[in-house]
Order: structure tokens, then C-alpha cells, then sequence
């Protein structure tokens, strides 16, 4: 990128640190959508999708292997594209990276920072305004959710026992149970899911129910 349009990134001040312009992620995709499920449904948002994970869960519809490494000056490039301040870091598992350039530079422009993660891995505190864990332990038992505390608790339901959340959900402000959707099973299939989950979401409050309405509107 020309010094030119890095100044113009910069909004013309030389206030960025050049190390946190130079830094590098592996970058699956950045586009502009609405929130499709949990607190923040309907609002739209800058997803910045990281490839990589330390989990491999089959109901997952990211290629998180194929990526590309992206600057964070080439992050901010697209993410500057778009009219939303609003970013959502989401993955693959994105606290796999070093988030803190990001963070320096896209707080420095008026963004509000969102994740979504496995929780196996502490966020620093202070890094974000939104935190959403979403825990695989139903299906990695021995996956230590380290993690504990949030804004928001966001649990795919297989037929786990939610009494194994207990303690967890002590550290939220929301909390909420979505139905498993797998694209290679019928409409039929993931109808019956969906309804199941919907009885169990009323018969144990105060778990509420988040549904992946982007799939249903055809959207990323």
C-alpha cells in the first residue's frame, strides 16, 4: 500500500504505531452483514473472520484453513470501506492471534469491538466491548473454558444436560440456547432440532433462544 492511502487510513495523523500497521492475521474473509443470532440480531457489523482453530466442530460452516495473511493496515482498508463502526472478531477461533494492534487501531477510529470465541483462551481484559463464548465442552469435554466471564453465553444444544453450565453462567449478562443447524441434514431434520430447542429453552428459564436467522435469509 502507498504511503498516501496509509496516511488517508490514518485520517491523515501520524498518530498509529507503525509495528501495529505491520502486523500480521489470518484473514478467511471481511464483509459487511447483519447480526443473524444472539443479543445483537438485526444490527449490522464488520465481520472479520480469522482463519485457524483449536477445535474442529462438525456443524462448523467455516473454512478455517483457507485464509490469507492480512496486515492490519490492509484489515483497516476494508473495514474502513464500509459505514458500520461496529466489528465483530469471529473465526475459526480469533484469540489465537494478537489482537492488541487491532484493537489500538480500530478503537483509535471510533470502532466498537465485538468477538465471538470457543473461550479456551483468557481475553485480555479491557481489549473488548462485547465479549460472546460460546463453549464447545459438550462435544470437547476436556476443553477448559478459561474464559468465565462476558456479556454473553451462547451454547449450541446437542442434548447436553444444561445443569454443565451452572457455574458458567454465573459470569453473563445473557444467555442463550441455539439449535445445532447442520446444512447436510433435511429441513425436516433441523425443523424437529429447532422445535426441541424451543421446549427445552421454556421449561428451563432464564436460558433464552437464538436462532441463526442469516441462514434463513440466504446471508453470510
Amino acid at each position: 500500500m502507498q504511503a498516501k492511502e496509509s496516511c488517508s487510513l490514518s485520517g491523515d495523523q501520524p498518530v498509529d504505531n507503525p509495528a501495529d500497521l505491520t502486523a500480521e492475521y489470518p484473514i478467511v474473509e471481511i464483509f459487511h452483514s447483519v447480526q443473524g443470532e444472539g443479543m445483537h440480531a438485526g444490527v449490522p457489523h464488520v465481520f472479520i473472520r480469522f482463519g485457524e482453530c483449536n477445535l474442529r466442530c462438525e456443524w462448523c460452516d467455516t473454512d478455517f484453513l483457507t485464509h490469507e495473511t492480512k496486515t492490519a493496515l490492509d484489515i483497516l482498508g476494508d473495514v474502513m470501506a464500509y459505514p458500520s463502526k461496529r466489528i465483530i472478531f469471529t473465526g475459526g477461533e480469533p484469540m489465537l492471534n494478537d489482537l492488541w494492534p487491532l484493537h489500538r487501531l480500530l478503537k483509535a477510529r471510533g470502532y466498537s469491538l465485538s468477538i465471538e470465541t470457543n473461550g479456551t483462551i483468557e481475553v485480555p481484559e479491557g481489549m473488548l466491548d462485547w465479549i460472546c463464548v460460546s463453549p464447545k465442552d459438550q462435544i470437547y469435554p476436556n476443553a477448559v473454558i478459561r474464559q468465565r466471564t462476558g456479556d454473553e453465553l451462547k451454547c449450541v444444544y446437542l442434548g447436553q444436560d444444561l445443569t454443565m453450565y451452572h457455574d458458567l453462567q454465573q459470569g453473563f449478562k445473557h444467555i442463550f440456547l441455539q439449535p445445532c443447524y447442520m446444512d447436510q441434514e433435511s429441513v425436516e431434520w433441523n425443523g424437529r432440532n429447532f422445535a426441541h430447542t424451543e421446549t427445552i429453552v421454556k421449561t428451563n428459564p432464564p436460558w433464552r433462544l437464538s436462532l441463526q436467522t442469516h441462514k434463513w435469509m440466504g446471508v453470510d
